[in-house]
């Protein structure tokens, strides 16, 4: 069978992979500009699986399915491509600021420990013991999470990319998808691009922001995020370095004395630098061995979200039994793209384990 993916970042990339390792399917990947140049460049790949309060219901299982998949997948993805992918797998440390979000985790932590996950509440007096790079002020307590990660979301979608091709999938960049027809006599897809169609027995639309311009079956926006790499002249800390997170800041360690700092939550589409300057600021609250460094560059990206109904939208196109829609993932892009592929694979090859 030949299948037609549109879109190329982590979550495209990702199907593109999964489905190129099912004998007997024929991948070919459509991308209007460079892999990874949307939502999944700005994104920091923090992949709160564990620690986040999805306790049960669809969005939970499609965590609980990636984390694992994250853990074969990039071993594999490394053999396979040779490429080294950045995976911290430190954990994550989450800031407490009030007794009832520590109530709220405490409780997180005994539903984790029944579903045979670590969650440990750690008190003031050993949490200064264990990182002392960061300051207490303010912070009552904290969780950490050993069992969750963090990913180069550019580097994995690049080894992802490399992979798929390895496997045979064609990929071709700078080619934009205009719209598509049902041939009902040939009981196939008709992609059209400028200069010509592509015959498809299965379409995935997981073009992110641009999937809503080949459907109108899910309103899809925009809303913004900042982040900024810091460089530091040496590390915040000697040991092996967690993920530090606290009221939607992310301070993740890349190597060396470098750091990623973000998020901002903008519905817009124009960066605002004061956003940014306080995510800064908060981060250096955190961990006043910040304030100083070099900030090495900045950047922005839109994420997709979907209106009126949760986030990410993996099902059939209406009136298109052969037509996927994979989007919308809002946040949550590069934490839920290996669920994503892995749930297309199961609509495509449901015979394939």
């Amino acid at each position: 069978m030949d299948v037609v993916v549109v879109g190329c970042g982590v979550v495209g990339a990702s199907i593109a992979y999964e489905l190129s390792r099912v004998s007997g399917l024929r991948v070919r990947v459509l991308e209007k500009d460079e892999p990874a140049l949307g939502s999944t460049a700005a994104a920091l790949g923090v992949l709160m699986g564990v620690v986040s309060h999805k306790v049960k219901g669809k969005n939970w299982r499609l965590r609980l399915a990636s984390m694992r998949r994250y853990e074969s997948l990039i071993p594999e993805l490394e053999e396979l491509t040779g490429r080294r992918i950045l995976y911290n797998r430190n954990g994550i440390l989450m800031l407490c600021f009030d007794e009832e979000e520590l109530g709220r985790k405490q409780h997180l932590a005994e539903v984790r420990k029944s579903q045979g996950f670590e969650l440990e509440i750690i008190g003031l007096d050993n949490f200064k013991k264990r990182f002392p790079q960061v300051c207490c002020e303010g912070v009552l307590g904290a969780v950490f999470s050993p069992d969750d990660r963090q990913v180069d979301p550019v580097g994995l979608t690049a080894a992802l990319v490399d992979g798929a091709q390895r496997n045979g999938a064609v990929f071709e960049f700078g080619v934009g998808v205009e719209g598509f027809d049902f041939n009902a006599e040939k009981a196939r897809v008709e992609v059209r691009i400028r200069g010509g169609i592509i015959g498809a027995d299965w379409v995935v639309i997981a073009a992110g922001l641009g999937s809503f311009g080949l459907q109108n079956q899910v309103e899809i926006k925009p809303v913004l995020g900042q982040g900024l790499l810091l460089r530091l002249p040496q590390p915040l800390a000697d040991n092996c370095e967690p993920v530090i997170t606290g009221n939607d800041v992310h301070i993740v360690p890349v190597g060396g004395g470098d750091y990623w700092v973000g998020a901002t939550v903008e519905f817009t589409d124009v960066a605002d630098d004061g956003l940014l300057d306080e995510v800064l600021r908060q981060a250096v609250q955190f961990c006043p061995q910040l304030e100083g460094g070099e900030i090495v560059r900045k950047w922005s990206g839109l994420r997709p979200r979907p209106e009126g109904r949760p986030a990410p939208v993996i099902e059939a196109l209406s009136g298109y039994k052969n037509v996927l829609l994979a989007t919308g993932h809002y946040r949550n892009g590069v934490l839920l793209a290996p669920a994503t592929a892995l749930a297309i694979r199961q609509m495509i090859a449901p015979e394939v384990v």
